[in-house]
């Protein structure tokens, strides 16, 4: 007789409904719950499509009763048996909840020992993280994880099917590259072939992908993977997947168009959800003056205002001297539940590094005549407050918050004193056209000045400046904006891409731009523009981020909970105990040596 696991289960532990009722079905999983009733034997069966409820019971089946009296959490099991009406028992939580499968035959797969943590209680898990991540395989039992990666797993499957219909081809670039400097900072990888010299571990597949324009295939993309040793947080792995995409003879809009109609598809098919037909754009700038970002939540009002003009001739210093004053209006309906020890937190946040950290926060509460109540209200007369609060357009019972300083504070604060009030005042609310909310933000600065003050490029050097700027990528560099563009969802950055330069005077000039000479660009991009110099087409394209977008469209809340085997904070896989150190003889075969650490010199060899 074949045992159940030759026989192959017929149903997964979601599908049974009423209308089986009376079938003969074998259901293979795991023991998710176990409950024993006056002799009966109840199991909540979990495989990663849902839960079935089965019985076993001396009245249904002797010996498979018998035999599952040893079932405990995790076991894994298979069993045939009749499905059944749960009558007046029916349980609305489970799609399977008006059937229960009462068991004939068991089998017994494995045992599992007790696990550290439960995965029954999934969403109330407070386990550690560091804990489910060590135990990672049991971690990704969950019914939420797994839903998590079912979802990526189709977006996948739906961007290959897509980008194929678009007319791309999708193609593969090598993993170990050249070291090229700028970015982020690489791993190295050595070479036991080539003593002493290294690869890279690519941040990007960006080279090459220009590349495959230059050699004419017009059309690329690939879901690749990227590696960049970097500082960690909750949006952050040192390695991580993108939809990359390039395109020959391409513009911005002819880049977006595809994406625009990817992510609709996406939303649509996945998350039953209509996106509009075109998504909005804004350039950097409004980006910035409106919001203080350059990933704007537009989901929400409570815009940035700009008080320079406004309060000009005020007679508080602070405002006066100031290179920039912006304020936010928190609306009346909300303001009413900020009372002093609230606004004091809010100026304590606003002094924090991370929030942008403002020297202080001028607040003010506006009365019914349009004055204010304020710390600094009496360096400012009455009418001068009334004239401001109708030039910033408060109203009675609004609030006003102002930040002073030069132009990166002013907006780095403001926009991280709107996310908060955004969270802690609720003002999302749950019309729905607030749930999704895509942008394209475009015509970024070129350059940015990095912290020694040297201009450095904000994308990368092979960005086209805008053909208007592009005289002033010597003289003035801080004044050109690129053919750069950033597609963002809910205030969170899910792609960016530019057109590349693919014009020799023009790549020359912002070499020039960024202070690199001409033999300092061919040793660190030689290939490249040796390639440019053979007919290189226009071309531009976009990385979209596949962890950023499965973590938004699951609803999670860490990248953590959609990259199946993550990193910690420092860079660790708790699961397999690494990265560790190599032994003596691997170090030898690459040529390589260990350094001690800093103040384990005392633990080196001394020289002969």
């Amino acid at each position: 007789m074949a045992t159940l696991l030759e026989r192959g289960r017929s149903h997964d532990c979601g599908s049974l409904r009423g209308e089986h009722i009376g079938d003969d079905v074998v259901l293979f999983g795991w023991v998710n719950f176990r409950r024993d009733h006056g002799g009966r034997i109840f199991i909540d069966l979990r495989d990663r499509e849902g839960l079935t409820q089965i019985v076993f019971g001396p009245d249904i089946d002797g010996s498979a009763h018998e035999a599952a009296q040893a079932l405990r959490s995790e076991f894994c099991i298979g069993v045939r048996g009749k499905v059944i009406s749960r009558g007046d028992n029916v349980n609305e939580k489970m799609p399977t909840g008006a059937i229960e499968v009462e068991v004939s035959e068991l089998e017994i797969f494995s045992e599992s020992q007790t696990p550290p943590f439960n995965v029954a209680d999934d969403e109330r898990l407070e386990t550690n993280e560091n804990l489910r991540l060590k135990y990672r395989y049991l971690d990704l039992r969950r019914p939420s994880l797994q839903r998590n990666f079912i979802l990526r797993s189709k977006l996948g499957t739906l961007t290959r099917a897509h980008m194929s219909g678009e007319g791309f081809l999708e193609l593969e670039t090598p993993y170990m590259v050249k070291y090229t400097p700028g970015g982020a900072r690489n791993f190295l990888v050595p070479s036991r072939l080539a003593p002493g010299s290294f690869y890279a571990l690519a941040e990007s597949p960006q080279i090459f992908k220009q590349l495959f324009m230059v050699s004419g295939f017009d059309k690329y993309f690939q879901i690749t993977r990227c590696f960049r040793d970097e500082d960690l947080r909750n949006d952050r792995q040192p390695e991580f997947t993108q939809i990359d995409v390039e395109m020959s003879f391409a513009t911005p809009e002819r880049v977006a168009e595809p994406i625009e109609r990817l992510m609709q598809r996406a939303w649509k098919e996945l998350l039953g959800v209509e996106l509009p037909a075109t998504f909005p754009r804004m350039t950097w700038e409004e980006a910035m003056n409106r919001y203080g970002s350059d990933k704007p939540d537009t989901r929400f009002g409570m815009e940035i205002i700009d008080a320079k003009a406004a309060t000009a001739g005020c007679g508080f210093a602070v405002f006066e001297k100031a290179e920039y004053v912006k304020c936010l209006c928190v609306p009346a309906d909300k303001a009413g539940t900020l009372g002093r020890n609230q606004l004091d937190k809010l100026t304590a946040f606003a002094k924090k590094r991370e929030s942008g950290g403002a020297k202080g926060l001028a607040w003010a509460n506006i009365q019914e005549d349009l004055t204010w109540k304020a710390p600094f209200a009496k360096f400012i007369d009455e009418a001068k407050q009334k004239e401001m609060s109708q030039a910033l357009g408060a109203e009675a019972g609004s609030l006003l918050l102002f930040i002073a300083d030069d132009f990166e504070t002013t907006h780095t604060v403001l926009c991280s004193l709107r996310l908060k009030l955004r969270d802690d005042l609720g003002m999302l609310g749950d019309a729905p056209e607030n749930q999704w909310r895509f942008l394209w933000v475009t015509d970024f600065p070129l350059f940015e000045k990095n912290e020694k003050g040297q201009w450095t490029s904000s994308h990368h050097p092979f960005t086209m400046p805008r053909a208007e700027h592009i005289e002033h990528l010597v003289s003035d560099p801080g004044r050109v904006r690129a053919l750069a563009y950033d597609l963002v969802l809910n205030g969170n950055e899910v792609g960016g891409g530019s057109i590349r330069i693919h014009r020799r005077d023009i790549q020359a000039k912002v070499f020039e731009g960024l202070g690199l000479s001409d033999e300092e660009a061919q040793q660190k991009f030689g290939f490249l523009l040796e390639a440019f110099t053979y007919g290189p087409p226009p071309h531009g394209g976009i990385a979209l981020g596949v962890d950023r977008l499965a973590m938004l469209m699951s609803g999670a809340t860490s990248l953590r909970d959609v990259i199946a085997f993550p990193k910690t904070q420092k860079g660790q896989d708790l699961m397999t105990n690494c990265p560790n150190p190599a032994d003596e003889a691997q170090l030898a075969e690459l040529y390589l040596r260990h350094r001690p650490l800093p103040g384990d010199e005392g633990d080196a060899p001394k020289p002969e």
